[in-house]
This record gives C-alpha cells, sequence and structure tokens, in this order.
C-alpha cells in the first residue's frame, strides 16, 4: 500500500531498523520527544521473531447484536478489505482496546497476508489457530491466544485509521518494528532518523559491553567521558563499523 506511505525508508534506514532492538528504539524515541511508544501487553508468539514494517490499520469496537449482519458482507467488512489489501513490507495492526475474549486473526488471515508479503501482524487483542499459525512465516505479536471467533466480543469498524493499540497512537504508514520484546511503533515522520540514530547508540553500546565483559566499572563508560569516547573511536575505526 505505498500510495498511503506518508515516507519511504531509504534502504540503509531499513536495514539498520532489522539490526537494532526495540529497547534502543524506545530510548532514542524518548529523545526525539516520543515517550509513548512501546505497545503495552503485547507480545511475540514466536520469541525469534524480527519484524519491520508499514502499519496498516484495522479498529475493532465492542460487539453488538445488530452488526454481524453488516459485516457478513465482505465487500464492506473492514478486516476483510485490510487483509486483501496488504502488500510488502506492510504489518496489519489490529487495535481490539485489549480485548481478548474473541480472537481478531486466525491461521487462514495469517496464510494470506503472508502469501501477499506481509511483514507481520500485530495485535492488542487474541489470535485464535495459533499452534497452526507458529508453522506460518509470519512473525505474529499478541495479548493472549483465544478460540472464540471475534464476533461475539468484537467487529471491525474501519480500516486505514489512527488506532490506538496497547495503549499506543498508530497511523497508517508509521514504521512498526518488532523483536523477542514487543513492538514499537515509531511516527513516521522521525522513522529514518530513529533509524540511524538507533544503529549508532548500538555501536557505541556494543564497545561498552565488550568493556564491561572485560572488568571495567560502568563508570565513565556508561555514558562514556571524553577518555572512553576517545577509545571508542580507535575500537570502531579497528572494526570498520
Amino acid at each position: 500500500m505505498d500510495d498511503l506511505r506518508p515516507v519511504q525508508l531509504t534502504d540503509e534506514a531499513w536495514g539498520k531498523l532489522r539490526k537494532v532492538s526495540t529497547a534502543t528504539l524506545t530510548s532514542q524515541l524518548i529523545l526525539h520527544g516520543f515517550k509513548n511508544t512501546f505497545l503495552n501487553d503485547v507480545h511475540p508468539l514466536k520469541p525469534d521473531n524480527k519484524m519491520v514494517g508499514y502499519a496498516v490499520t484495522v479498529r475493532f469496537v465492542p460487539a453488538r447484536e445488530d452488526k454481524p449482519a453488516k459485516m457478513a458482507d465482505l465487500s464492506v467488512n473492514p478486516q476483510r478489505l485490510a487483509v486483501e489489501s496488504i502488500g510488502a513490507n506492510d504489518v496489519l495492526v489490529m487495535a481490539a482496546s485489549g480485548e481478548t475474549r474473541g480472537a481478531v486473526f486466525g491461521d487462514i488471515f495469517a496464510q494470506r497476508v503472508a502469501v501477499l508479503g506481509a511483514a507481520g501482524f500485530v495485535t492488542d487483542g487474541s489470535v485464535r489457530d495459533t499452534p497452526s499459525c507458529l508453522d506460518i512465516d509470519l512473525p505474529i505479536y499478541l495479548k493472549a491466544k483465544q478460540a472464540t471467533r471475534s464476533n461475539v466480543h468484537v467487529h471491525p469498524a474501519d480500516w486505514n485509521v489512527t488506532v490506538g493499540c496497547g495503549g499506543v497512537l498508530v497511523e497508517p504508514g508509521d514504521v512498526i518494528v518488532g523483536d523477542g520484546e514487543g513492538v514499537v511503533a515509531i511516527p513516521a515522520e522521525v522513522a529514518e532518523s530513529v533509524a540511524h540514530a538507533s544503529y549508532e547508540q548500538e555501536v557505541r553500546e556494543m564497545f561498552v559491553m565488550e568493556l564491561v565483559k572485560a572488568g571495567r566499572s560502568t563508570v565513565g563508560i556508561y555514558p562514556p567521558d571524553e577518555r572512553t569516547q576517545a577509545e571508542f573511536e580507535v575500537w570502531r575505526m579497528d572494526k570498520g563499523i
């Protein structure tokens, strides 16, 4: 869905986002003025998940008995429209306001978006068919596992709108990054800058970790003083990074 993206990351930034942790990203986002970016209580289905992509959003609302018939028309169902619109490098974000009694996603939808080239799936709700989902090549992040289908408790209201997921605002086209710790939503307008700054932070911390492993006190190296900074520049030149 390239036409809906407010920014397009450079290949260099994209590659760096695949290397850095969500912990580093949250630190850099705070420095960029964004304090609330890590989705609360949203976890990877597979602990080794790594995900980078652009948000395509779906907003769910509490179910009401007069709504299922309308949602049966798949030509206007926001959930189905979002699933079928997914393209390469998109992350499907289904915001369920933390409701977990009805799953918003399952193995058939997971397989469909994987075939379409999606970068991943995120929800602050629940997912069903999780044993089968483990065999699908798609990073999945969820709040809970749930066998009951979604329309018992929630309905899709609209898609590609601003949503709140895991207590974090997500807009279509925001850059979504996930790892074994969880998911960060990066506002599109700062994503390029955050990618480069995060990579630089991780290179410095790689050096600091070597010093700590060698027995150095964290005082003066974390954060680095002038002496440590000079050592770092030499180390980096030797490493060629």
